[in-house]
């Protein structure tokens, strides 16, 4: 290709271009005039230069800037094209309307800013928001590189980009080389290339789909590309080619059938299904891609690129941000500067990646020590006081969530000759690092050069061809004085300065009509002073009242009109000058409009339209200029021949054709507007004889004259234009025969018909379906937890596999008033609270049990109830299980409803649970129905497990970021709720609210609870002030300290999810691995009074905690990004993302380990996964751990096969070698844990069911290591040490009492505020504890009192509270966790404060007692290690658990089931008052249940439900 280097930003582009192109629309100022590409791209053309991505020569075709370029891209996009346009920025904002289509599709816009030198940039920002990706390049060389990513770009995203620079920047470069073919082909990914050629598109409309997304069925990394699931890897519309799964000719029938029955299928399987669909691209897919092309580009030229590209001290202290030319010259301003420049020591920052605009890449490359910046924009049309720029990095500086905002000043860049630069620097810093500066100044000169790299700008006026001369002279010579062309190019009437604006034929059509309202009013003008004697002589007063008589009759008008003019210019009165003035305007013009593909573009696509329809007497000539080939036969959209037929049409389907107007169409072809006359009447015989350019003429008027409205001048006729006179005739013919149908025919015809086709289209659909179906079933179902929601839309999949015709939906979507018309009524439900029905099936129940005027003679029904007989032990209780059933059975029936099969009744104490009576109960359903003996039904797929959507998740990705970005839910997918787990986040919603939002038809309050991974709980000032920001602005304002000693957000809605995630990690902390089947956060003792082992102890956490992260690059990719930007895994598969610990499918279940440093054991070493008890060497140091396991809370009511377990001792370990340890214990619990039932998954259970030698002799194998005799240790509690102690290095801590881990303000208490208050001076830690507290750690002694004041200051000093309260501890429960039966953490402290008297009457206030409370049995606050706990069974009603050991060495035992408030009190009130009188020395309250026999020990988790207080009475 042409010469061995390259000289310009215009040749180095268009050599990318062709090489990465199907198609170049090439805009050019005119046919015959170059830009600065279209040289460079002819000369490949006509040397047949070979394409990497084209199989044979791109083909380049040239547009005027004016002739709606864009327009041209259309065609070929819809062929499966990869289409490139170059351009000049001046069609920019013309073309919006194209730009918002063609955003969607790997179209390349390479845009040359002009005027070159001192071009507006805000031709680019006015556009910035339409869709497309926006490049940069300022050097000749990264003209040549970013061209090169915008086309890969492209490809890899399917997403447009425009690529903008001045090519003037770049005019003094040094040549540069050719790009190597092989890197453009690595770079660009021909085979991805491949399957958008292999698309084509079947919309036949005049444009692309507008709707089409973009679709991220992309390999970030540029190598093996894959297409999606669906077959498509551009278009969600369908395309020729291969059926996809998508299509309905391809689908299966049973996928089909349940498409058509409107049946539901289950959360689980529908989140699976959604892979399926064309996944939307985002910014961090941009950002991803972006950094992959030029990951690539470095390794293989050492060139580097990022999405801003500062220049400068890394320390500096003031920035410039330029969006403007010459970034060059201020950089090498911003070197030679000394140190009496107020510009000394600054950097210098221009984009590269300008859209999208990100945010986090602009916080990486300004230098944090920056404190001010100024912000220069080279945009010449400021229509608001702050300039885009400014505001976007307005917005991404305050969204870092930085704690020094820089100062900004904003700047409207003029033009700058080199001599002027040092002086406008100058005063840009001096105002900028003054203590008040000025905004919005501009610097330079606000009109630059005309000047561009080709000369001037004439190129880019318009102008008419000779060759448009002869139609010019055909009606100057009829209409001579009378001609009036409101678009004409020296035309001064048209009242605007711009040349394009006055030459476009709407502006010309708006000043037509002004004109003729300025001759209404100068006729009536004439007549008023025709009245007058304000002339010298009466002469002109008989000529001016002749004149307004006739002024409307064009031929007496201008035949008077000479006259008038010749007398009032002998008169010389001032009345006679003042309508000489309009002198024009005596005639009776003869006005035109001009369309012209060469300066007057576009009368013909559209404003022919609106000129017709206006009714205005308006004369039309538009001249077409695309020669005939074949090319222009292809392509409609770029033909005007059509505009006759148009025009015809809307004159006959009106009831008001055309006035007096008359539509020339002429036909002159040409190549170039320099061709030779005989080459166009040549191209025009040609057009003519073969009937692609009829010759007619057609007068809707004439047949009143008795003569043929149209007339053929040509032989030649096309089809369409056949198909026109055919069609005339036949309405002619009837609206005149049946005259009173004129208006209904002309106007409303088409309208009519379109309804009536999809009237019977529906009906016919209808009767489609009831032919195809068997009787009907309707299933409704009332569901909590979802397992009778996934039985009633099984049940329903499987009627119609039998041939019924099935519905299945909630019981509250039913509309109840047509309950009487069904036929066969299935209901199911489950049991919550004390006998209650779900939420979801409530009302539904209040209006079946209180409605009169139900009527169920006719309708067949039956009940299956899901429950648990053993979850009310008590006798005066039984009567809950399966009550909602039962009474909505008796209710039917009383209701005259006819019973199809008996109520039946699922018990969980069965042996596979409700299955075991639903299995007996569906039989008997499909006998009564007929169809019990259906031969031929097609296997079931077996349930979606939490194991099948790991591994079908690609590590962890499933749709995530497709649902972050869908707005029309506050919600995810079902399988996504189970992956953002692994992300440090569980979907929630506000259940307070749910039964208000449900009656007002809105979707539950959804919202993300967010969890850190904070190793230990330490975190710094700093931190603390990072996360109270994120839980103001992003979250509900609160902050909860876990009982894993991290942070915990609740609230935070699903638009604020991915910027709370991207501000954790900004404060240097992650989300990942927080919650999920994984390692979870590292517990560690706080340990206040000995910070050396502390920190020693802290070290092993974090270390453990790292070495057992994840690997996956599926969280970076999703919230943020890999730091080194490696690892980046996109969609496609392109790179393989690998878990060397884990593998695919993670853990079986949940994975938790702690340190506890005795003698205190603050951690609750016994309730984890793995508990470490640190040992101590004799010089006081950190020696090593004992190590236990098979430790864990999780519990489900009831159900004895679950039990909560203390760890079991495996052995003495050293320090070096305990994350070693941990890790193969994991493991073993990775390929042994229980995968088929999540309920009896944990380690615990494995260890049980292995055996505990067992599991340790695997253990030891892998690990090539034994586990040595374990060493003595003591421990004294597990709760907190509150107040102040000094560590042996003579530092003070404070432990506070932040009651269940709540931070927050209220009226009284100011803690959230005073904490951040304090984080601002503090220069300590903040230790956060197992018991939810916190310590304001590392306090010198020069800080102390001011420590104290401030705590004292915000209340936070106190701890004065009974040792019950200090000892206590609850979970979040209601209004936010999903999985709450009961209150928590809002009931505990008021439940405290009624037994509280109890306590200070019997002396007990300073005496510990662990008490614990949580909502359900999962056990997050651990429960089941407390002397006292209460844990939630149904809303107020508790199961209340004594016996456990003080230092959370014992589990407790269930003493009372499902008690409310009073019989809690009526419980602990004795209670704490025996235990005052009868205790022994020292003996705590856990101990002295077990040794009175209120309860037995639990000697360990296999006998938790043995020997229990409250035994269960069967019924009688």
């Amino acid at each position: 290709m042409a010469s061995s280097s390259i000289l310009s930003a215009g040749e180095a582009i268009a050599r990318i271009a062709y090489l990465s192109s199907d198609v170049i629309v090439s805009v050019q100022p005119s046919l015959s005039t170059d830009s600065e590409f279209s040289r460079f791209l002819h000369q490949y053309a006509t040397n047949k230069a070979s394409s990497l991505i084209c199989k044979g020569v791109p083909e380049v075709q040239s547009v005027r800037h004016n002739a709606d370029p864009l327009l041209s891209v259309y065609q070929p996009v819809r062929s499966g094209k990869i289409t490139t346009v170059t351009t000049s920025s001046n069609i920019l904002v013309k073309s919006i309307p194209h730009l918002y289509r063609l955003a969607q599709y790997p179209v390349v816009i390479h845009v040359s800013l002009h005027p070159a030198g001192y071009p507006d940039y805000g031709d680019i920002t006015s556009i910035r928001n339409v869709g497309f990706t926006f490049l940069q390049s300022i050097s000749l060389q990264e003209a040549q590189d970013v061209a090169l990513t915008a086309h890969a770009l492209a490809i890899r995203s399917g997403k447009g980009v425009i690529h903008f620079f001045d090519g003037a920047n770049s005019k003094s470069d040094q040549p540069i080389a050719h790009e190597s073919r092989e890197l453009v082909t690595k770079v660009i990914n021909t085979d991805l290339a491949r399957q958008y050629q292999g698309a084509r598109s079947e919309d036949s409309s005049l444009y692309v789909s507008e709707g089409r997304p973009q679709v991220r069925n992309i390999g970030l990394s540029g190598d093996n590309a894959r297409p999606t699931a669906d077959g498509s890897l551009l278009h969600a519309e369908r395309v020729s080619g291969d059926a996809s799964p998508r299509d309905p000719s391809s689908a299966s029938s049973s996928s089909s059938d349940r498409k058509n029955s409107s049946s539901v299928v289950s959360e689980a399987e529908s989140a699976t299904t959604v892979e399926s669909q064309a996944k939307p691209v985002s910014s961090e897919d941009i950002d991803f891609i972006c950094d992959s092309i030029w990951s690539q580009m470095r390794s293989h030229t050492g060139r580097k690129y990022s999405a801003f590209n500062y220049t400068g001290p890394a320390n500096a202290d003031a920035a410039l941000f330029l969006f403007g030319s010459d970034p060059g010259l201020f950089a090498a301003e911003f070197e030679s500067a000394t140190q009496a420049d107020f510009f000394r020591h600054v950097g210098l920052i221009t984009p590269v990646l300008y859209r999208p605009w990100l945010a986090e890449r602009l916080t990486e490359a300004l230098p944090s020590s920056v404190k001010k910046l100024a912000v220069l924009e080279q945009v010449r049309r400021r229509t608001t006081k702050w300039g885009p720029v400014l505001l976007d990095l307005l917005m991404s500086l305050k969204a870092s969530g930085s704690q020094q905002t820089p100062v900004i000043v904003g700047y409207q860049l003029g033009y700058l000759e080199y001599t002027t630069i040092t002086q406008a620097l100058s005063g840009i810093f001096q105002n900028l690092l003054s203590p008040s500066p000025i905004q919005s100044l501009e610097v330079g000169a606000h009109e630059g050069p005309k000047g561009s790299l080709n000369g001037q700008q004439k190129e880019f006026e318009l102008s008419q061809p000779k060759l448009e001369n002869a139609y010019m002279k055909i009606l100057d010579q009829l209409f001579g004085q009378r001609l009036f062309i409101a678009n004409a190019l020296r035309s001064r009437d048209a009242g605007a300065q711009d040349t394009a604006m006055k030459a476009s034929p709407e502006y010309g059509f708006g000043s037509l009509l002004a004109r003729k309202e300025h001759r209404r009013r100068f006729v009536s003008e004439v007549q008023t002073v025709a009245k007058t004697r304000d002339f010298t002589t009466d002469t002109p007063q008989k000529w001016l009242s002749h004149w307004a008589l006739a002024a409307t009759d064009t031929t007496q008008a201008n035949k008077l009109a000479p006259e008038v003019i010749q007398r009032l210019s002998t008169d010389g009165s001032p009345a006679a000058y003042k309508l000489l003035s309009s002198k024009g305007l005596f005639y009776k013009e003869s006005q035109w409009l001009i369309g012209s593909d060469a300066w007057a573009y576009d009368l013909g696509n559209s404003g022919i339209h609106h000129v017709l329809a206006s009714g205005e007497n308006v004369n039309m000539l538009i001249v077409d200029s695309t020669p005939y080939s074949e090319r222009a036969a292809q392509d409609a959209a770029r033909r005007k021949k059509d505009i006759g037929l148009y025009a015809m049409n809307s004159a006959t389907l009106t009831s008001h054709p055309w006035l007096s107007t008359a539509l020339v169409m002429a036909y002159l072809p040409y190549n170039r507007e320099d061709d030779n006359p005989l080459t166009v009447l040549q191209e025009t015989k040609k057009s003519v004889d073969l009937g692609y350019w009829p010759l007619y003429r057609w007068d809707p008027k004439a047949a009143e004259k008795g003569e043929q409205a149209f007339k053929l001048d040509s032989e030649r006729i096309k089809q369409e234009l056949q198909e026109f006179l055919r069609r005339d005739n036949h309405m002619s013919q009837l609206m005149r025969r049946h005259p009173q149908f004129h208006a209904n025919l002309s106007e409303s015809y088409g309208s009519e018909v379109r309804k009536v086709q999809k009237r019977k289209a529906k009906d016919a659909y209808e009767a489609l379906l009831e032919g195809l179906q068997g009787a009907p079933m309707t299933v409704l179902f009332a569901s909590d937890n979802g397992n009778a929601e996934n039985l009633a839309k099984r049940l329903g999949r499987r009627g119609k596999a039998r041939g019924l015709k099935s519905m299945v939906m909630a019981m509250d979507d039913y509309p109840l008033e047509d309950l009487g018309n069904e036929e066969n009524v299935v209901l199911i439900t489950s049991t919550a609270g004390q006998g209650e029905f779900p939420q979801n099936g409530r009302n539904f129940w209040e209006g079946v049990k209180n409605g009169t005027d139900l009527d169920l003679v006719n309708v067949s029904f039956t009940v299956f109830s899901l429950g648990d007989s053993h979850y009310w032990p008590r006798k005066e209780d039984k009567h809950y299980y399966n009550k909602p059933g039962k009474d909505l059975f008796a209710r039917l029936a009383a209701l005259g409803g006819k019973q199809l099969v008996d109520v039946g009744l699922g018990d969980d104490q069965d042996p596979d649970g409700y299955q075991t009576g639903y299995q007996e109960w569906e039989p008997k359903l499909w006998d009564v129905l007929g169809v019990g003996n259906v031969e031929g039904l097609p296997d079931e797929p077996p349930p979606i497990t939490n194991e099948d959507i790991k591994a079908a998740s690609n590590f962890l990705r499933g749709t995530i970021a497709e649902g972050l970005q869908d707005e029309s839910t506050g919600a995810i997918s079902a399988a996504d709720q189970q992956l953002t787990k692994f992300h440090g986040t569980y979907m929630q919603d506000d259940r307070d609210l749910r039964d208000e939002r449900k009656a007002q038809g809105l979707e539950p309050a959804y919202s993300f609870m967010i969890r850190c991974r904070l190793p230990g709980g330490v975190a710094t000032a700093q931190q603390w002030q990072q996360m109270d920001a994120i839980a103001t602005n992003l979250g509900n304002e609160t902050m909860k300290l876990t009982t894993r000693q991290t942070f915990q957000f609740h609230g935070v809605v699903k638009g604020k999810l991915k910027p709370a995630m991207q501000g954790i990690n900004a404060a240097l902390m992650t989300t990942i691995a927080a919650c999920g089947d994984v390692n979870r956060n590292v517990m560690c003792s706080s340990l206040p009074e000995l910070s050396e082992l502390h920190r020693e102890t802290h070290e092993c956490a974090k270390k453990i905690s790292d070495h057992l992260l994840p690997s996956t690059t599926a969280y970076h990719e999703i919230w943020l990004k890999d730091d080194n930007n490696k690892n980046v895994q996109v969609a496609g598969d392109a790179v393989q993302d690998f878990e060397p610990l884990y593998g695919p499918t993670y853990l079986p279940r949940k994975f938790k380990i702690t340190i506890a440093i005795p003698p205190h054991n603050d951690t609750d070493v016994y309730a984890h996964d793995i508990g470490l008890i640190a040992i101590k060497g004799d010089d006081g140091k950190l020696q090593g751990f004992n190590l236990l396991a098979g430790g864990g809370m999780g519990v489900t009511h009831n159900m004895k096969k679950t039990y909560p377990q203390v760890g079991r001792m495996f052995g003495y370990v050293d320090k070096d070698s305990v994350h070693v340890a941990c890790e193969k214990i994991m493991f073993v619990q990775r390929d042994n844990g229980n995968r088929q039932n999540r309920k009896h998954a944990r380690l615990k259970y494995t260890i049980d069911d292995m055996g505990l030698d067992v599991f340790k002799a695997q253990v030891e194998e892998l690990w090539g290591d034994k586990f040595a005799e374990p060493k003595t240790f003591h421990f004294d509690s597990n709760i907190d040490t509150f107040g102040w102690q000094k560590d042996e290095k003579g530092l003070h801590h404070f432990t506070m009492f932040i009651e269940n881990g709540r931070i927050e303000d209220t009226a009284d208490f100011p803690m959230k505020t005073g904490l951040r208050e304090i984080a601002k001076v503090h220069k300590g830690e903040f230790r956060l504890t197992g018991n939810q507290h916190l310590i304001l750690s590392n306090i010198s002694e020069d800080q102390l009192d001011a420590m104290k004041g401030m705590l004292k200051q915000y209340k936070l000093d106190n701890t004065n509270f009974s040792a019950l309260r200090l000892s206590s501890s609850a979970c979040v429960a209601f209004p936010t966790c999903g999985l709450a039966m009961a209150e928590s953490e809002r009931y505990l402290p008021e439940l405290i404060t009624k037994l509280e008297g109890v306590v200070e009457e019997h002396g007990l206030r300073q005496d510990s007692i662990v008490m614990r409370m949580t909502g359900c049995p999962n056990g997050c606050a651990r429960p089941w290690l407390a002397e006292v706990a209460f844990v939630g069974k149904a809303y107020g009603a508790y199961n209340m658990y004594l016996g456990g050991g003080y230092h959370g060495q014992r589990l407790n035992k269930l003493y009372r089931s499902s008690i409310k408030e009073e019989e809690i009190l009526g419980i602990m009130r004795p209670l704490l008052k025996r235990y005052a009188l009868e205790r022994e020395e020292g003996e705590r309250l856990g101990d002295f249940v077990v040794r009175v026999g209120m309860v037995k020990a639990t000697r360990e988790g296999r006998d938790f439900h043995e020997d229990t207080a409250e035994v269960e009475e069967d019924e009688e």
